[in-house]
């Protein structure tokens, strides 16, 4: 077995986990949504999560892990293989492609895009210091 072929099986089995883990996670997550797991810790005064918004979350993390499997796969193979510049503009597609869904979910599950920070715990701290601001001129 050469160097190709390895690289080639490497690729295939991480397509496989790739898919493996999307498929896993949206059957695993059916049951956890219903048992009333919170993916992600919510601020004192908001509400429990629907059990089809929680679901929905939990199914988000698992496409985009295997979003990420799948374009290492794809960088394996392309790098690795068959480097021609049209495998490579093949690959730069399928990653913006995959790149966009990625910030689309990490945006539906978590509110915010991956670049920006957590909201603080304590609530609207920035409004109360603008409200000062404003009403010291």
């Amino acid at each position: 077995m050469d160097f190709q072929h390895i690289i080639e099986s490497i690729g295939r089995f991480m397509d496989f986990a790739g898919v493996a883990v999307m498929v896993i996670g949206a059957l695993v997550s059916i049951p956890m949504a219903l048992r009333g797991y919170q993916p992600r810790r919510l601020p004192a005064d908001a509400a429990r999560m629907s059990v089809y918004r929680s679901y929905r979350q939990l199914l988000g993390r698992s496409i985009l892990l295997g979003l990420e499997l799948l374009v290492a796969a794809d960088i394996i193979r392309t790098v690795a293989v068959t480097p021609t510049f049209e495998s490579v503009g093949v690959l730069a597609i399928i990653v913006l492609i995959r790149t966009f869904l990625s910030f689309s979910l990490e945006l539906e599950i978590t509110g915010r895009w991956p670049w920006q920070k957590e909201p603080a715990a304590g609530g609207s701290g920035g409004s109360r210091q603008r409200e000062s601001a404003v009403s010291e001129t």
